[in-house]
Formats: C-alpha cells, structure tokens, sequence
C-alpha cells in the first residue's frame, strides 16, 4: 500500500521561526491555490499574517484555513476572481482554534514579544465576546444531516482513490454502510437518540483513525511525530511535560488524518 504521505503534497516542518520566510511560504501556498496567479501579500495583509506568525500559528493551520476558505468559495460556482489572504482570516482563526482546543494549547502561547502576545490575546477576548463573530461562527456549523453527507462522499471518495489498505478499506465501508443507515433518520432525531448516534460517531472516528494508524509503518508514523513535535515547539516552553506528550500525540494524529484525507466524523454540538 502506498504511504499516506504519497499525495505529491509538501509536508515541511510547519515552524517558521522568521515572520518574512513565514509570509513567503503562506504567499506561495495561495498563489497555488490561486491557480498559479500572483497575489501578494503585502501592507496590511502582511501585518497581518506576521501577526499570525507572532502567535505561532503553525504554517498547515494556515494551509487548512486557505483550504475551508476555498472550498466555500468554489462551492458558489466557478471563480470569479483571485483569493487575497484577508478573506482567509475567519477561517484560518477558525482552524488554529480547532486545533488549540484539540492538542490542549492555551491561550496563544508561543513565541512572541510581551507587547505582540497582548495584542493577539486581546484580539481573540474580541472575538469570543463579540456576539456577531459568535453568531457567523454558529451559522457555518453544519446540521447533522448535513455533516453526515460530506462525511459520506469524502469517506466514498476515499476509498475510490485506493490510498488505503485492505483492513483500513474496510472499516471505512463498514462506517460509510453505518453513516447512510444514519443519515435519513438524523434530522429527526432529539433528547437520548440524539445523543446516542453523536456518540457513535465519537467511536466510529477514533476506530477509522486508529485502522489507519495500523496500516502505516513505524519509520512514517516517527516522521509524523516529529513533524507534530515542530509544529507544537513555539508552545513547549509554556507547557508541562505531560502536557507536552498529550498535544505531541494529538497533533500527530491530526496530521496522520490529513495526510490519508480521512474527515473528522465526529460531530461537535
């Protein structure tokens, strides 16, 4: 089986300790997107993704912010026009927050001058206070039906590409099988049954992550962990030992997920 890495993606250590090579690889990254059209990124734009860099964002938490950005954008029809890096913003904010809450980073962290972390801390007590940011927020979170859908094509569409093993192939036709039993009923559902099919989908994630997981050799899980260690470094300092071990393992479960294109069934309320 072809490793989860064999996607033709580049996968460099997604910490940039220079704020100017850090907007260098997120221009190059967007004018990809962009279809090979050059958007620079400068002025206010370049303020603002250095200030992405002083919170030490990783540079694949920018990837996957441009990403979400452009899969709306394109789901709107054709392109009409070049992506600037500033429409990104909500997203890329939106995925360093996923990504904090899920490898148990706090507040900011990271690297960054006293005056610098006070003005990003300052800036996310904004958002969370700001019930119109709060209410864009809930509007873009899918219903039920909805995300059991999406889950659905991109787990299909996963095995199509043949990128997985006999036992991982499995058990996401098993989880496919289960999801579209799931689907129909899912609107309707309240109260304990509610409960019951989010938990399920809890399970069923960690059991196509931990498939997956098995279906890679050693020598490419260590060089996911290690890219998991330097995508977490601006934050060690701040964090327990134990700590640390807990995100290290989180983060690297997050990059094994996106480097095999497995979606996140889970569903959070």
């Amino acid at each position: 089986m072809a490793g989860v890495n064999d996607d033709g993606a580049d996968h460099q250590a997604p910490n940039v300790r220079d704020a100017g090579e850090y907007c260098r690889l997120v221009e190059v990254y967007l004018c990809r997107k962009n279809e090979g059209h050059l958007v620079r990124i400068a002025g206010p734009s370049f303020a603002r993704v250095c200030g992405w860099a002083e919170r030490g964002i990783p540079l694949n938490v920018v990837h996957r912010g441009i990403d979400r950005y452009f899969e709306r954008y394109y789901s709107r029809g054709p392109r009409r026009r070049p992506v600037h890096i500033d429409f990104c913003e909500h997203d890329v904010l939106d995925v360093f927050d996923e990504w904090r809450r899920a490898v148990g980073v706090q507040a900011w962290g990271g690297r960054r001058e006293a005056e610098g972390e006070g003005r990003a801390v300052a800036e996310l007590g904004a958002l969370e206070a700001d019930p119109a940011e709060a209410a864009f927020r809930r509007e873009r979170r899918a219903s039920l039906p909805a995300h059991l859908e999406r889950v659905i094509v991109r787990l299909t569409t996963l095995r199509a590409g043949g990128r997985l093993g006999p036992e991982a192939d499995a058990a996401v036709d098993s989880a496919v099988r289960e999801l579209d039993a799931a689907r129909g009923r899912a609107a309707h559902l309240r109260g304990d049954a509610r409960d019951a099919i989010v938990g399920r989908l809890r399970d069923l994630d960690l059991a196509l992550v931990a498939a997956v997981r098995a279906s890679i050799d050693d020598q490419e899980w260590h060089a996911i962990e290690r890219e998991a260690q330097a995508e977490l470094a601006p934050f060690k300092g701040g964090m327990t030992a134990e700590a640390h071990q807990r995100a290290v393992a989180a983060s690297a479960t997050r990059l094994l997920r996106e480097r095999a294109l497995l979606p996140a069934i889970a569903y959070d309320e």
